[in-house]
């Protein structure tokens, strides 16, 4: 995997808007690799890419349910790893039963690793104190980085990434 870059979100709003900005680059059969302490916004990333994807009704974290997928103009498979422990193939198959058609987020893929598909993009966030995050990409096929890399500094350039003060980080 490549890295592609990344930028700091100040509030959930501005991770939503990355969220959006990723909603045109995904397509179908793509799998995002969410990763991130609880908290860190995959969540509300998702849901920023879902709204813009036009899913309608509400986008929940299916921390419970482990696979929630929604409809709109590209289908929508959101997965929520945390719960388990490892999956075999045959649980593995359930939940990305019907993913080739769809894009597919995944958090907490790490309990899922041996079994997964390759990953289009692998998101990271990273708590930077109060609603602050850090949220860095990699990808493995160099066109597609090429690409968000492009929608990145677009984001930048739309002040979305709120550079804080020079310095360690915290």
């Amino acid at each position: 995997m490549e890295a592609v870059g990344e930028l700091v979100s100040g509030s959930p709003e501005a991770t939503g808007a990355i969220g959006e900005a990723l909603a045109g680059w995904v397509a179908p059969g793509d799998v995002v690799l969410l990763r991130g302490e609880v908290g860190a916004g995959k969540t509300t990333l998702v849901r920023a890419v879902a709204r813009a994807l036009g899913v309608g009704g509400p986008v929940t974290s299916p921390t419970f349910t482990l696979a929630q997928r929604y409809a709109g103009r590209l289908e929508l498979l959101h997965i929520d790893a945390y719960r388990l422990s490892g999956a075999d193939d045959e649980e593995l198959g359930l939940l990305l039963d019907g993913a080739a058609d769809a894009v597919t987020f995944i958090e907490w893929p790490e309990a899922l690793a041996a079994g997964l598909p390759e990953a289009a993009v692998t998101v990271d966030l990273e708590h930077l104190g109060g609603h602050g995050r850090l949220v860095r990409f990699t990808c493995g096929d160099p066109r597609r980085a090429a690409e968000l890399g492009r929608i990145l500094d677009d984001l930048r350039a739309r002040h979305i990434d709120d550079e804080p003060e020079p310095g360690p980080r915290p």
